[in-house]
C-alpha cells in the first residue's frame, strides 16, 4: 500500500472515502507515472518529485490541493460556485467538480512540473 492508500483506508466516511478514491483515480488516469507520497505532511500523488494533487476530508469539506496558486484562478469560469482559494478547491463528497474539470486541474500541474 501506498500514503494515498492508507490514508483511504483510515476514512471512515465511506461516502467520503469514495470521493476522494474517485478524485485519485482520475489524477492517475492522467499521469501514470505518478506515485503515492506526502508533501507538506499531506497524502499526495507525486510526479518527478513534485505535489501533483492532494485530496483530503476536513470537517466541513473535502479539499483538493494541487500545490500550485494559479490553476485554480485560470479555472474559475468552469469551478462555478465551488468554494476555494487560489490553492484550495473546497467541495461536499456527494458534489464532486465534474471530471473533466478534475482532468484539467491534474493536467494543467503536470504542466507547471515538466516545464520547471
Amino acid at each position: 500500500m501506498g500514503t494515498v492508500d492508507d490514508y483511504l483506508a483510515e476514512l471512515d466516511d465511506e461516502t467520503a472515502r469514495m470521493a476522494i478514491a474517485h478524485v485519485y483515480a482520475i489524477a492517475a488516469e492522467v499521469v501514470p507515472e505518478a506515485v503515492q507520497g506526502t508533501k507538506y505532511a499531506m497524502p499526495a500523488l507525486v510526479h518527478r518529485g513534485k505535489g501533483l494533487i492532494s485530496v483530503m476530508r476536513t470537517r466541513k469539506h473535502l479539499g483538493l490541493y494541487p500545490y500550485s496558486g494559479r490553476i485554480l484562478p485560470v479555472l474559475a469560469k468552469d469551478l462555478g460556485d465551488y468554494d476555494g482559494s487560489p490553492g484550495t478547491l473546497r467541495f461536499q463528497p456527494d458534489a464532486l467538480p465534474p471530471d473533466d474539470v478534475l482532468r484539467r486541474i491534474v493536467e494543467m500541474r503536470r504542466e507547471e512540473i515538466e516545464g520547471s
